[in-house]
Parts: C-alpha cells; structure tokens; sequence
C-alpha cells in the first residue's frame, strides 16, 4: 500500500506539471509564428510518436518492471521541457513535441501496470484504478488555471523552465521511493501460500484451469479509448484558440479545470465501481457523445455546463475501462495490455487535433468527436457477444458486480 501511496503522489505532480501546459502551449505556438493547421500537425504528431513509445513499454514493463520506465519517463520529458523555453521557430517546437510523446509513452503503460500488480483481487483493482483516475482529475481541476497564471505573471520561457524542473526533482523522487513489486523468493513458506493466492485471483478472473491460455482482449475494446482520445484531441484543439491573450489564456484554462471538475465530481461517487465496468463504458460513452452534439449543434445550454457533463462522462468512463481490459486480461500481462491502451490512445489523440486543424472550416469538429464517440458505442456491444461465446468469465460484464 506504501507504494500506492507514493506513486498517487508522483503522479499528481506529474499530472499537475503536463496538464498545466494545455492552455499555454497553442498561445505559444502561436507567439512564435504557428498557424492553427501547423498547431494541430504538432499536436498530432506528440500523439503518434507515443506509439513506439507504447510498443517498447509493453514488452519492457512485463520484462523489467515498471520503475525506471516511470523515472526514465517524468526525467526526459522535464528535460524536453529546459530545451522548449528557448525555442524561437515553430519547427524546434515540433521536434521537441514529438520527443516529448515519445519519452512520456513510458509514463502511463508503467504507472497503470505497477498498480494493477498491487491488487491481489478485482475489487481491489478498481478502487486502484478510480484512485488513479481521482489523483489525474484532481491534479488536472487546477493546473491548467494554474498554468495559465504562471505564464500570466513569469511569461513563457520561465514557466516552462520551473515545470521542467519539476519534473526532473519528481523523477529523482521516483527513483528513490518506488519499488517495484514482485514476488518473494520460492524457498520461503509465505511466498508460496503469496504465489498460491495470486494464481487463484489470476485463474478466477479469467475463469479457466491453470493450463488454460492467456485470455485474449477482443480488439474492438480499444475503438472506445480512439474515439475518446480523438474527442478530447479537439477539445484540447479548439479551446485554447478561443483567445491567445493573456486574459484568455486564463479563462481557457478555467475552461480545462470545468472539465476535470465534472470527472473529480463522478469519480467521487465510489458506488460506481461497484457495477459492471462493461455497461459504464457503454452508457458513458453515449452520454459523451450526446454532449458533444449539443456542442457542435448549438444546443441552449450554457458552454460551461456542457464542458462539465463531458468530464462526469469522462470520469465514469475512464476507471471504468482500465477495470474492464483488466478483466478480459485475465490478471496477466498489465504491461502489454496498458501498452495497447496507450497505443490507442495515441492514435485518437492524432486524429483529432489533425482533423480538426484541416476540417474546421469545412464542419464543426465537434461533430467528428461525436461521429467517433458513436462508431465506438455502436460497435462496444459486439465485444459482450464475443467475450460470451469464448467462456464462462464473460457474464461478469452483465452482472451488477462485473
């Protein structure tokens, strides 16, 4: 549990330190000469240079564990961070953008398989996972407001400096308190009562024998984590080009921490993870993509509103999916299956931002985010069907307990 507790707090600072720069990144793209298509290029390829990224985390956090990828991670992506404040051209932004998604594709693959690994039963890993996503939404209300402040006051080049530096120290930290988690020498009585254990949680989550196969992850599960990640691409796109000013850049990132409230406010709801994680992806999603149309069509509610149903939409969603690829997993390869997560991830990230920079002359982007979250809530009820036919553990994604 002392490792939980550590790793909460490193990632909330990391959280706080990345999420701080999404309202000032566009305003300083642009101070520099970027036109909006050049900003959504940039923005998609940080999120396509995570896939390599991903790929090595997945075989290297099952072979070598998940801290150094966690140091190595928070340690070059503050350093990233020291070389962007000296940028003056928008191509050196984009070169250290693009490092930038490939050195912090360690981060999230590492992070979530380290907690998976602590959990010796499902309930347990839920309540891990929502922690996850309550320390991400906590740091995430008030960094982007925070972020905007500090350039407000410091200007740019000292801002990225100081969450540069903070990064580096996080890291530091990182290596000095994380441990990885693994398991104890054979020769010892307890550990093997501790691998009985594990082993039992691992056959009884997949619902097989011992010499049953590694279940396998139906790959329509990660069209929801494209689709999401595309959506929130084009928020992420077109809120801060609502104004580059300073007075601007302020209300964009109150803009962001509406958003995190909305999940910190659903994710506090701790009954939730009580019901089928199937079932809340579903609904979550659907409840994300009608939000988004009301966005796109105009619909008379106040924008504020609207951006805070997207993050209570968000908040259901994302605990909700890590406990449901968790479960198809069937308690084996945290690495590789949070990699794959990551990997999708990505490639939304991609879309939306590049779609949104060459289309939004043509249609509201809010549209294609609602296009996508659609496809995605269309097709997630066939992986129900497919993970029934292949065995009995699928009936967990009907039960109210999941």
């Amino acid at each position: 549990m002392k490792t939980a507790i550590w790793l909460y707090l490193f990632l909330f600072v990391a959280f706080f330190d990345l999420h701080a720069q999404y309202p000032i990144l566009t305003p300083f793209a642009v101070s520099i000469g970027a036109a909006p298509s050049f900003i959504g290029l940039m923005m998609g390829l940080y999120s396509i240079t995570h896939l390599p990224g991903n790929l090595i985390a997945g075989y290297g956090v099952d072979r070598f564990g998940s801290r150094l990828f966690i140091v190595f991670s928070l340690g070059a992506a503050g350093g990233v961070l020291l070389l962007q404040s000296k940028v003056t051209d928008p191509w050196q932004l984009l070169v250290l953008r693009s490092i930038s998604g490939f050195v912090l594709a360690f981060l999230s693959p590492a992070c979530m398989s380290l907690l998976a690994r602590i959990a010796t039963s499902q309930i347990r890993q839920r309540k891990l996972m929502a922690g996850n996503g309550l320390v991400h939404t906590v740091a995430s209300v008030i960094s982007p407001a925070a972020g905007a402040y500090l350039v407000a006051q410091i200007g740019f080049t000292t801002a990225f400096n100081v969450l540069g530096w903070v990064l580096i120290g996080t890291a530091a930290s990182a290596l000095v308190f994380i441990r990885e988690i693994k398991s104890a020498p054979a020769a010892k009585p307890s550990a093997d009562s501790l691998a009985a254990h594990a082993n039992a949680n691992a056959l009884a989550m997949r619902g097989g024998d011992e010499n049953a196969p590694p279940a396998s992850i139906p790959w329509i599960i990660y069209i929801l984590p494209i689709a999401m990640s595309c959506a929130q691409g084009i928020l992420s796109f077109e809120l801060p080009l609502m104004s580059t000013t300073k007075q601007g850049m302020m209300t964009t990132g109150l803009l962001f921490s509406i958003v995190s409230l909305g999940a910190l406010f659903t994710l506090s709801m701790l009954f939730l993870n009580k019901l089928s994680p199937f079932l809340r992806s579903l609904w979550g999603a659907f409840m994300l993509a009608l939000t988004y149309f009301a966005i796109a069509a105009g619909a008379p509610l106040p924008f504020m509103l609207l951006l805070l149903f997207i993050g209570m939409a968000k908040g259901v969603i994302f605990p909700a999916l890590s406990s449901l690829l968790i479960e198809s997993s069937g308690g084996v390869r945290y690495g590789r299956t949070f990699s794959i997560l990551s990997i999708a991830f990505s490639v939304g990230a991609f879309l939306g931002p590049m779609l949104a920079g060459q289309l939004r002359d043509i249609v509201s982007p809010y549209y294609i985010a609602f296009l996508s979250l659609m496809i995605a809530v269309s097709l997630l009820p066939f992986h129900a069907s497919s993970t029934k036919a292949g065995g009995p553990s699928s009936n967990a994604h009907f039960s109210g307990t999941g």
